[in-house]
């Protein structure tokens, strides 16, 4: 009965929202006369609370005096200007807009909203859901900032792509390392992982982005978030780096899954906490977590077992029983610890073998994940933990039938989309036979979105985004967005740092803001975007920062389906460099194979073509090399147009200008290179003298165009150790590219 009389006043109090009338003196258009608008909701918390908080500061900064106020008080107001912030209660809403000569919102699907105008005067804002409800307060938000509170018109809205998620390798501790630890990113960022504030942060600008999860993904975080009852030593107190200094040549650091005892001897305590100061702080995070709409998963590879090998008999044996135990128990105290843990993920990883008995992958997984999750429900029978297999060193079937047959909550699957290289195309082919596959079952996917190319410019193609979105194959159930070996926290390479650092979502805003956005709204207009940009850069009214950037940011997709390699430590395409050989030479350049259905040939490939008078069927390397150098000369005339126009121009973009100039001689130092590697395999196949001496002039040219790439590049950014790679230092890669014109003159024809 108290719950139809709450629902009955909540239906009431919408109609009234909806009954306002306007008064001419007050106009959100015109702004005329008053400057007091309130704001009405159902919440100062939780999500909707996050946007009335974004709305308000919005109104304040164009100089609007605000009020926030419950909506069991509308009824009382006689403001003449109102935003209404609130989740729909009723169908009864619909016909009462009708009555008045509105559209009716109709259907409002989970995490969809309606925004409605009434009479200028009134702005209401009806959600699905909380989280619904959210998003169309962030919309008004920004049309405020973006000087747009004119032109709302009456919209409904609905999530493209349903889960719109980050991946966050994530370094607890030196003790517990994600992977791979063995990069400056990770180590510059250990403390931040403890540090609340950074997570406020983030977490706001994930919200702010419309991105819905967060997947935490450590090998074995177990020691350092939960205590377990019978393994009371496992657990891990304070938080731990290491002095050991890491470098791509030492084998101090084992395989980076793991904890070597190198490390271990060489700890360093740099925060003090109990693990019950730890419980604390990661249910504070998922809390504030969820006041953002944003669920968070943690995600592992197995059989690791850092920090908890040798007690207990403990090991990474895939036999082991007392292991098996273990990490059960992990799992059951994980669920019972966490309340506001949405799910937990897993890997049928490379430290697993193949077996054929009681303690094969998929079993193993069952006894450990599967059970210790379903040791947890039996304490708490109404929990859901969703759960997400990843679709890696094991096949959709075992999945399917040894363990999601088995399991009662939400299941799905992940898969790396594009490999290691989501900035290649916007169709990768990879999933082609898993999709098949799963034609079979039903279950859908996470696209696992790899960027293992681009750490240190800002990128930002809205059409790239939006091609490779609107391409994810229908049975998607979301996508995470992220880095193996690079932790996206806290920026640690500029040499123009703010007070304290920037965190990377706030330096590469551009770059998650259309990965989100464009996941959410896939019909995003061009127009919105560019408004976007100009309210964060005013002083480039009038000229072409979209196209410019955009430009820019199409040579790193064009270079990697040119020069394809498949995962993360065989190429990093901002040194031309990868983790086994180093810089890439223009032999590299000569042998290697383009992206598998990117149209293009190889540079083999064109030289047999050419010398036997063959059709040209697919994009040549000469083409390629056109096209980046078109790229970088069209861009880099705009570049300086902005520049010289732009009399007053801020820091934020001068260094997104520096980047996007380092972008684009970039592209001007792989066309030349490419036409290079192109003359000098033409000259050793035919002899003809005049490509020796064309592959020397193309060389000499890319070593001009680095010498340009590095001097931008050095101005803005200390060197930095990647740790899927190597050291990215442009000024000393420059020795490496002066070598391949030594190549070019020391060829010789082939016999």
């Amino acid at each position: 009965m108290k719950g139809y009389r709450m629902m009955k006043k909540w239906t009431k109090l919408l109609l009234c929202c909806v009954m306002v009338l306007g008064i001419d003196t007050f106009c959100f258009g015109n702004q005329a006369n008053t400057r007091q608008v309130v704001i009405y909701s159902d919440s100062s918390e939780g999500p909707i609370g996050f946007a009335v908080r974004q709305v308000s500061e919005a109104l304040i900064e164009k100089g609007y005096n605000v009020a926030d106020r419950p909506l069991d008080e509308f009824s009382r107001g006689s403001e003449q200007a109102r935003i209404i912030l609130t989740v729909r209660a009723k169908q009864r809403i619909e016909t009462r807009l009708e009555e008045r000569g509105r559209k009716p919102i109709g259907t409002l699907e989970p995490q969809g909203y309606a925004v409605r105008m009434i009479r200028n005067s009134t702005c209401l804002v009806v959600g699905a859901d909380e989280v619904g409800a959210m998003y169309g307060g962030l919309e008004v938000a920004e049309l405020i900032r973006i000087g747009e509170l004119k032109n709302i018109r009456d919209v409904v809205r609905k999530p493209s792509i349903p889960k719109r998620g980050i991946k966050f390798n994530i370094p607890l501790d030196a003790r517990t390392p994600s992977y791979d630890d063995t990069g400056d990113a990770a180590q510059k960022n250990y403390v931040e992982m403890w540090n609340f504030e950074f997570w406020q942060k983030f977490l706001d600008n994930l919200a702010l982005h419309r991105y819905n999860t967060l997947t935490l993904w450590n090998p074995h975080p177990f020691p350092s978030i939960v205590k377990l009852p019978d393994y009371p030593d496992a657990a891990l107190e304070d938080v731990c780096i290491t002095t050991l200094k890491p470098t791509y040549v030492s084998n101090a650091w084992k395989d980076p899954q793991f904890v070597s005892p190198e490390v271990l001897k060489n700890l360093e305590v740099v925060k003090k906490m109990s693990m019950g100061d730890k419980i604390e702080f990661w249910r504070r995070v998922m809390k504030y977590a969820k006041d953002r709409g944003i669920d968070i998963y943690f995600i592992t590879w197995n059989v690791l077992m850092n920090s908890a090998e040798g007690k207990y008999g403990i090991t990474t044996a895939q036999d082991n029983p007392k292991t098996i135990a273990y990490l059960r128990q992990c799992v059951r105290e994980t669920i019972l610890t966490y309340p506001l843990l949405a799910g937990i993920g897993v890997t049928a990883g490379e430290n697993m073998k193949n077996r054929n008995d009681e303690y094969d992958r998929e079993k193993w997984l069952w006894n450990t994940y599967g059970l210790g999750i379903m040791d947890a429900k039996k304490r708490q029978p109404n929990r859901q933990v969703r759960f997400i297999h990843r679709v890696w060193n094991t096949g959709l079937g075992k999945i399917m039938n040894d363990f999601a047959a088995n399991y009662p909550d939400p299941f799905e699957i992940s898969f790396k989309y594009a490999k290691a290289h989501m900035y290649s195309s916007t169709k990768p082919p990879f999933s082609r036979s898993l999709l098949k596959e799963m034609e079979q079952y039903d279950v859908k996917c996470w696209w696992n979105l790899r960027n293992d190319d681009i750490f240190n410019f800002r990128w930002g193609d809205p059409e790239y985004v939006r091609a490779f979105l609107s391409s994810l194959p229908q049975k998607t159930a979301g996508y995470h967005m992220g880095s193996d070996g690079y932790v996206w926290a806290r920026e640690f390479t500029s040499l123009e740092p703010e007070t304290p650092r920037s965190l990377e979502i706030e330096k590469h805003w551009y770059k998650f803001m259309l990965w989100g956005r464009l996941g959410y709204d896939l019909d995003m207009k061009r127009e919105s975007i560019e408004k976007i940009l100009l309210w964060r850069f005013p002083e480039t009214n009038g000229l072409a920062l979209y196209d410019t950037w955009a430009t820019a940011s199409k040579i790193i997709p064009l270079v990697n389906r040119f020069h394809w390699r498949d995962w993360d430590f065989m190429w990093a395409v901002e040194g031309c460099i990868d983790q086994r050989k180093g810089f890439h030479t223009v032999r590299d350049f000569i042998t290697n194979e383009t992206m598998q259905d990117s149209g293009m040939m190889s540079i083999q490939e064109y030289v047999d073509k050419h010398l036997a008078n063959e059709q040209m069927q697919a994009v040549t390397p000469i083409q390629v090399a056109g096209q980046l150098q078109s790229y970088s000369d069209k861009s880099l005339k705009q570049v300086e147009l902005i520049r010289r126009r732009t009399t007053q121009i801020n820091r934020e973009l001068r260094l997104t200008l520096g980047d996007i100039e380092a972008m684009l001689h970039l592209g001007g130092y792989y066309a030349s290179k490419i036409l290079g590697a192109t003359d000098l395999h033409l000259f050793e196949k035919s002899k003809d003298r005049q490509n020796r001496k064309a592959a020397i002039r193309h060389l000499l040219e890319a070593q001009r165009h680095w010498e340009d790439y590095a001097s931008v590049a050095a101005k803005l950014y200390k060197p930095q150790l990647l740790a899927r790679t190597r050291m990215l230092d442009w000024v000393k890669i420059l020795d490496e590219v002066k070598s391949d014109v030594k190549i070019a003159r020391q060829s010789r024809p082939e016999n």
